[in-house]
């Protein structure tokens, strides 16, 4: 027969158990994660930690920074609808993409320079996301190549494209990376240049110079761009090939008509053309236009599971998370970053119960106010 402990030596277990815990979470870093509390947290935590240049490169957005303040603000101004009396006891957060299936709405999006904020760089990222079973989309501009980023992968990978102006070797690439298992090609269409980088321009002295093996010269960014290069690249990816950009409804529906696989309602972090709208409020319009047809994610400003409850609300599929995970990255490599995206994760499930809605099919126009 098992032993009842008394009181005392119970609590002595438990007071054990609890110090043990906070052990475990105090990372090489010094940082007790158990006392990060939310993304805010680890933003505070990461600006004492990353170097100056390279906080003002992942944190600054175009010119003023005007639709960089939208992206949070736009969220803030949303009310949520919540009802009562729904049997929350069970929660269902599982979404199918592209034929691969989700334990959760919520992926990485990609982001270069990681290497500025960690030593181990996309690979430490891409361990953190698998650790907390998340999607993690392998950038262009990484630090590594994209096949060293997807070996390390214990989950599945996406990739974010440029189509280069050297269209042999963008070929070349899509190849490799869909060779080493990338699931998805999310490719950038917003920057046929890049925007007016101000904040991360005085800094740039700062950071050492960086290699890009996924990109070739530093001019790859290609103006001359068009649809027709889009039909090019479906004509030979075997990946189902999304558009990431995507702001205007118009280009939304003209890219369905092309054929791609999804859209993702991006602007680039606020990173390229000032004053366009927050992401969350082109959404309703380009999620109008697309009519059910294809998949829409949608990425900036997300910061509280409330907010994916949101833009879910406002009909993306998905979101995508940047600057948070590279906060976590920067405090704990991949322990930080897995503990950013499980503490969204919670935030989630806790809006789901409190809005009494148990399936991401429930969440729908109605969440909103």
């Amino acid at each position: 027969m098992a032993r009842v402990l008394p009181r005392r030596e119970l609590l002595q277990a438990l007071l054990a158990m609890s110090a043990a815990r906070g052990l475990r979470a105090q990372n090489a870093s010094g940082v007790s994660l158990d006392s990060l509390l939310s993304l805010f947290d680890f933003e505070t935590e990461a600006h004492t930690r990353i170097s100056h240049g390279a906080w003002e490169r992942i944190s600054g957005g175009a010119a003023d920074e005007i639709t960089l303040r939208w992206n949070r603000e736009a969220y803030d101004k949303i009310r949520l609808k919540p009802r009562i009396l729904v049997d929350v006891s069970k929660l269902d957060t599982r979404v199918t993409l592209f034929g691969q299936e989700m334990s959760f709405p919520i992926l990485l999006a990609p982001t270069g320079g990681q290497r500025f904020i960690h030593p181990g760089g996309e690979v430490e990222a891409v361990r953190g996301a698998a650790a907390a079973d998340a999607t993690y989309v392998i950038s262009s501009s990484a630090s590594m190549k994209v096949d060293d980023i997807a070996r390390a992968a214990a989950k599945p990978v996406w990739f974010q494209l440029y189509v280069q102006k050297d269209r042999g070797f963008t070929r070349d690439l899509v190849q490799r990376a869909e060779d080493s298992g990338c699931r998805a090609l999310c490719v950038t269409v917003d920057s046929p240049t890049f925007g007016a980088r101000n904040r991360e321009d005085r800094a740039k002295s700062e950071l050492p110079e960086r290699e890009l093996p996924n990109l070739q010269g530093k001019d790859y960014l290609d103006p001359s761009l068009t649809w027709k290069d889009i039909d090019w690249l479906r004509g030979f990816a075997r990946r189902p090939v999304l558009l990431k950009g995507v702001l205007n409804p118009d280009d939304a529906d003209s890219a369905v008509r092309e054929g791609v696989a999804g859209i993702i309602v991006s602007n680039h972090g606020a990173r390229n053309l000032d004053t366009v709208p927050a992401t969350i409020d082109a959404l309703p319009l380009v999620v109008e236009k697309v009519a059910g047809r294809v998949p829409v994610i949608v990425d900036g400003g997300i910061r509280r599971g409330t907010d994916v409850v949101k833009a879910l609300g406002m009909g993306a599929a998905a979101v995508q998370i940047g600057r948070p995970y590279l906060w976590g990255l920067g405090v704990a490599g991949a322990d930080g970053v897995a503990r950013v995206v499980r503490i969204l994760r919670k935030e989630f499930e806790l809006a789901m119960a409190l809005m009494g809605r148990p399936t991401l099919k429930s969440i729908d126009r109605s969440v909103i106010w």
